[in-house]
């Protein structure tokens, strides 16, 4: 069974519902082998994924080299690649690394949102995925999950240069679709509303567990015609395991209240006979502004688990139930 499409936006970008989140491959460095990254990719593509997501930040930079270095092989017209501005990649004594990222890569993290580190930072992606383009350049955590009280600041700056920044690349044509890609919905619905971004990518915040973006952020992507792309949607681990001691929420270990909630989500699912790992991918592209769900892959086993998962039949009284139990929200 080959992966639906969903058009970003007012765009010409076309995306599977299931995409490829490149984090893992560059953040868990020499874990995985070039010939493992290679199969794993190669697998994604063999299996009909034609999105795939990357970030400077991911490995700083690992990440981009691994996914380029298998994408040229393929149609260029075939996928849609997005990676993101927001971090230039600098030598290590220039600026910081980022904690939790297991590579060995020659350089740091430095935050700059500045119109001349968009292009700096754009052409070096180039470099690193070897590519002549791509499809979605997004602007990387500008919301205060990431920058806490210095958030006001980092959109200020970011409003002044990142921003309209990516608007011109758009018109220009160098990019076709721009837009955000963050931890919270807050920012997502100010950008809406004083920019005219194509698509967020939303990590964990519109998931099987939680879907405060029902409130205003996703209305009013619908109205404008904003796509979102949800990453993260096990939130970070939380809704794909079962032993409590592997589990994590936000990367960090699980708050009793969320993990009593996840196992009555379980209890749902199970009544069913639903993997809940199932029911957590497939929820969020229920709603109409969702274009795809990008679970990052880092595992030969994992693709073969989120393509069998999204080809999961889910009928539709689960998600009746768990909304009656309160568990989750419709629309």
């Amino acid at each position: 069974m080959g992966l639906t499409t969903r058009t970003i936006g007012a765009t010409s970008v076309q995306v599977t519902e299931l995409g490829f989140g490149g984090a893992p491959i560059g953040a868990v460095g020499k874990r995985l082998s070039e010939d493992q990254v290679d199969e794993i990719v190669q697998s994604a593509w063999e299996k009909g994924i034609r999105y795939f997501d990357t970030a400077p930040l991911y490995g700083h930079g690992l990440s981009e080299k691994r996914l380029g270095r298998n994408l040229v092989a393929f149609e260029r017209d075939q996928f849609a690649l997005s990676t993101k501005i927001g971090r230039l990649l600098v030598p290590r004594e220039e600026g910081e690394r980022f904690a939790g990222m297991r590579d060995d890569e020659p350089v740091a993290i430095q935050y700059d949102y500045s119109e001349d580190a968009v292009r700096k930072s754009f052409e070096s992606s180039l470099q690193r995925l070897g590519l002549d383009r791509v499809d979605i350049l997004l602007c990387h955590d500008i919301d205060k999950w990431t920058h806490g009280e210095a958030q006001p600041g980092i959109y200020e700056s970011a409003s002044k240069g990142a921003l309209p920044a990516l608007h011109r690349l758009r018109e220009e044509g160098i990019v076709r679709a721009i837009g955000l890609g963050v931890n919270e919905s807050a920012v997502c619905t100010r950008v809406m509303r004083e920019f005219d971004p194509d698509c967020f990518l939303l990590a964990g915040r519109f998931t099987l567990l939680e879907q405060e973006p029902l409130d205003e952020m996703l209305p009013l992507c619908l109205k404008k015609n904003v796509s979102v792309i949800i990453g993260g949607p096990y939130n970070s681990g939380l809704l794909a395991n079962s032993d409590r001691r592997r589990a994590t929420y936000d990367y960090k270990p699980v708050p009793e209240e969320l993990w009593q909630k996840a196992q009555r989500i379980r209890e749902v699912c199970s009544s069913h006979e639903i993997d809940m790992r199932a029911a957590a991918l497939q929820y969020p592209l229920r709603h109409r502004a969702v274009a795809s769900v990008i679970p990052g892959m880092w595992s030969l086993n994992e693709v073969e688990l989120n393509l069998e998962l999204m080809q999961t039949d889910i009928p539709q009284s689960l998600w009746s139930d768990l909304a009656q139990e309160g568990l989750s929200r419709s629309w």
